[in-house]
C-alpha cells in the first residue's frame, strides 16, 4: 500500500521444481532456497506446487507417510515463510482420523493447500474438490468448499488445486467473490500442455484475474511431470512461463490492469444467471 492508502500491487514468485517422494527434508530445503530467492528478488508471495513437501505420488505417500509428521511439516513451512519474511502457499496431505476403534485405513486423506503469512500465521486453507484419475480418487477424499479466499496486502487471493481450475464453475465462483489473484498449485503430467498454454490464459481472461499455475517437473515415482508453470494476467496474456527445468519466476500484479480489464469487457457484470438456470432446467 502507498502512503495515500492506494493499492500499489504485489510482486509474486512461483517455484517450479522436482520433488523427491517422501524425502521431506530435501523437499523443504528446496522450498527454503526458493523462498530465499523470492525474498531476495523482492517478492511478497511464493507459490509452490501441489504436494511438493511429500512428492506427488498418491499411493506411495498414503502407504509410506506417517500422518503424525504432518503438523511438523506445516510448522516447518510456516517457519520458512517467517524466516524469509514472505507469504508462502504450500500443499500437503491432510488426514482426518477414523473414529476410535476403526482401522486406520478408514482415515480420510485430502489434498490441501495452506497460505502462510510472513509471520508464519495460517491465512487460508483449502481442500482439493476435483480429484484427477483413479489413483487420486483411490487415495484421497474430495473437498466440498469453494476456493479459499483471503485479503492480503490490498489484494484478494484465492486458492484452488490442479484439476479444480479445469472446471469453469470453480474459477467463476472465485471471481464472483472478488478474487484478484487465483493461486493454483498443481501436479500436471506430460501430455497435457494445452492446460497451461491455452486453458489457463483463457480462465484468467474470462474471469478478469491473475492466475498462477505452478507445477512440478521431472519424474516422481515413475510419473513424468511436465513443468510449464505459467502466470496469466486478466487480459489472458502470459506474463511468465517455465520450460521443463526447475525455476523461480517473478511477476508483478498490477491492480490497474485488473480495473482496466474489468471495465473493458465486463463479463462478470453482464452475466445472466437466471437465464442460464432456465436453460438447464
Amino acid at each position: 500500500m502507498s502512503e495515500e492508502g492506494k493499492v500499489t500491487g504485489m510482486r509474486l514468485a512461483i517455484m517450479q521444481g522436482e520433488s523427491a517422494v517422501l524425502d521431506t527434508a530435501a523437499n523443504l530445503a528446496t522450498i527454503r532456497e526458493a523462498a530465499r530467492q523470492a525474498s531476495d528478488g523482492g517478492a511478497q508471495l511464493l507459490i509452490t506446487p501441489e504436494l511438493f513437501p511429500v512428492g506427488y505420488a498418491p499411493r506411495p505417500v498414503r502407504a509410506g507417510l506417517d500422518p503424525a509428521l504432518l503438523p511438523g511439516l506445516a510448522h516447518d513451512l510456516a517457519e520458512i515463510a517467517r524466516s524469509a519474511g514472505i507469504a508462502l502457499l504450500a500443499s500437503l496431505p491432510e488426514v482426518e482420523p477414523a473414529a476410535p476403534g476403526l482401522d486406520p485405513a478408514a482415515d480420510r486423506w485430502y489434498i490441501s493447500a495452506t497460505l502462510f503469512g510472513p509471520d508464519g500465521a495460517r491465512l487460508s486453507h483449502y481442500r482439493k474438490v476435483h480429484l484427477f484419475g483413479a489413483e487420486e480418487q483411490e487415495v484421497f477424499t474430495p473437498g466440498d468448499q469453494p476456493a479459499a479466499v483471503v485479503d492480503y496486502q490490498g489484494l484478494r487471493l484465492g486458492t484452488v488445486i490442479c484439476y479444480d481450475v479445469e472446471f469453469p464453475e470453480t474459477v467463476r465462483a472465485a471471481a464472483l467473490r472478488g478474487v484478484d489473484v487465483l493461486m493454483v498449485p498443481t501436479a500436471l503430467g506430460s501430455g497435457y500442455s494445452q492446460v497451461p498454454q491455452r486453458l489457463i490464459p483463457t480462465r484468467a481472461m474470462e474471469n478478469h484475474l491473475y492466475l498462477a499455475y505452478v507445477n512440478h517437473t521431472g519424474v516422481e515415482a515413475g510419473f513424468h511431470l511436465s513443468g510449464g508453470s505459467v502466470v496469466a494476467d486478466p487480459f489472458g496474456r502470459t506474463l511468465a512461463e517455465a520450460d521443463e527445468d526447475a525455476a523461480v519466476l517473478f511477476v508483478e500484479v498490477d491492480p490497474g490492469q485488473l480495473a482496466t480489464a474489468r471495465a473493458d469487457v465486463p463479463y462478470l457484470d453482464e452475466r445472466r444467471p437466471d437465464l442460464y438456470r432456465s436453460w438447464l432446467s
